[in-house]
């Protein structure tokens, strides 16, 4: 496979390693289930709408269905490892192409900077509980890059395999959870009354519904690694769209049947602090030993999330580096199983630096680390599939295609959705981030600092590297494989 520019290292991704349950794993792993529960959904029924979090979960898997109707036709016109920002390109030309893949290096690199420190945090956490061995949260952070770094220099093939038996475990630890609630206590449909979907602050619960499907987009990502890309990157994006949201909607539903749907939010409130409504729960449900198996599998699922966001962020580098607009080197691959070595080192690098940097200065990994870089991390994925929606949406009007329902009204009615969505991740920002310490706050304006970067950079490329500024579209063409 050929790369545009004089540079004959080793560029090729590997090839046909990846199939539908491959790529489904790497995917629901950067979603990490078990995480989203404890964390995501227990804010969601405290902040949001209380019990009607089980709604707020099905109807963000409409939208983002909906936006993946348009995704799995554009998916079949375009292969590419730069995912979102490729398609960014495609729909929207070179230089929105070069912002959204500004956003989406940024976006996914803060996203593992603090996913870095969350699963110190939550490992030393847990470790000091369970075993009494009590050990900084750094310690644990850096043997979590550490492993992450010799995993993903393994290939992608041994990452699907490692996510896979991490994401198994998570989920059957959930199942087990709500059908015991199921059996013993019953599922209360007063979770889809409209008074209780409506109560409260139901945009808020929507926000962190949308924030749960985190790492769905990362389907097009391994397109170039895929089997048959054309019929597997839809497929699983479709399956992991549909698991994310019916799980996540069922395990939401027998929480809040356990504690009861009326007093869901004031219970959920109570535990808010503490982060251990799911745990509460577990401990009625299904005793100690459990519980502390639950709490081990935390971390599995912490350090499977960090795993897969690495992935992730590591083919938006390599993709840079590839068409030159970031240093060569992180186009460059591992001869014989295709691993994006330097882009994975460079990534792992500016990760631990960062958490470094909040360790040196003794801010807390959780309230500080996570809440910046993590917060900014999802508005900045979430903007990013915003642009993908409506560059999916130019594309299929400017070929006129004529398949009205697949390629504008389903996709049309997504991109909408995700327009709600990040105004409301925008407007509710430290809600979303989870802190309003320091400058926090001021997050979002990050978003227009780095668009400006992007244009700036394209208008520099255009008028002095006028053959790297093309090579940001002939690099889709040379990433298409029959």
């Amino acid at each position: 496979m050929s790369r545009p520019g004089p540079d004959t290292g080793h560029t090729s991704l590997a090839t046909n390693v990846l199939g539908v349950p491959g790529i489904v794993f790497l995917v629901l792993a950067a979603v990490a289930p078990l995480t989203g529960m404890v964390v995501i959904a227990a804010i969601g029924i405290a902040v949001g709408n209380g019990g009607g979090m089980v709604a707020a979960f099905l109807l963000a898997m409409i939208v983002l269905l909906l936006f993946a109707v348009g995704y799995a036709q554009m998916s079949k016109v375009l292969t590419s490892a730069g995912g979102f920002y490729a398609f960014v390109v495609k729909g929207l030309g070179k230089t929105m192409g070069l912002v959204a893949g500004f956003v989406a290096m940024l976006g996914y690199n803060c996203f593992v900077a603090g996913a870095i420190g969350t699963s110190g945090f939550f490992t030393a956490a847990v470790f000091k509980d369970v075993f009494g061995l009590d050990l900084d949260w750094s310690v644990w952070s850096a043997v979590s890059v550490v492993l992450v770094f010799l995993l993903s220099r393994r290939g992608i093939g041994v990452s699907a395999k490692v996510l896979g038996v991490s994401l198994v475990l998570e989920v059957s630890i959930l199942l087990i959870l709500d059908f015991s609630v199921l059996f013993r206590h019953g599922f209360s449909f007063a979770a889809f009354a409209p008074s209780v979907m409506l109560q409260g602050a139901s945009g808020l619960a929507l926000l962190f519904a949308a924030n749960a499907f985190i790492g769905f987009e990362a389907t097009a990502l391994f397109g170039e690694e895929a089997k048959n890309p054309v019929r597997t990157i839809p497929r699983a994006t479709y399956i992991a769209i549909g698991f994310i949201g019916a799980f996540a909607a069922f395990t939401t539903w027998a929480v809040v049947s356990a504690i009861g749907v009326a007093q869901a939010q004031d219970v959920a409130v109570a535990h808010l602090s503490a982060g251990d409504l799911v745990f509460s729960v577990s401990q009625d449900y299904l005793g100690g030993g459990l519980t502390k198996a639950m709490m081990l599998l935390l971390v599995v699922s912490l350090f499977a999330a960090l795993l897969a966001l690495h992935n992730s962020a590591t083919r938006y580098l390599y993709a840079l580096g590839r068409v030159r607009v970031l240093p060569s080197p992180l186009g460059r691959t591992r001869v014989g199983n295709g691993a994006p070595q330097h882009a994975a080192l460079a990534q792992l690098a500016f990760g631990s630096a960062v958490a470094l940097v909040f360790r040196i200065a003794g801010l807390d990994p959780v309230a500080d680390l996570t809440a910046s870089m993590t917060g900014f991390g999802t508005l900045g994925i979430l903007t990013l599939q915003l642009l993908a929606a409506v560059a999916i949406l130019v594309h299929f009007r400017r070929t006129r295609d004529r398949r009205v329902v697949k390629t504008f009204l389903a996709p049309g009615l997504g991109a909408a959705g995700l327009g709600l969505i990040v105004t409301l991740a925008i407007l509710n920002f430290p809600t979303l981030a989870g802190s309003s310490n320091g400058i926090v706050p001021h997050l979002p304006w990050l978003l227009l600092v780095v668009a400006l970067a992007g244009l700036l950079t394209a208008a520099w490329l255009r008028r002095y590297r006028p053959e790297t500024y093309q090579a940001l579209e002939t690099d889709l063409e040379a990433g298409q494989r029959s």
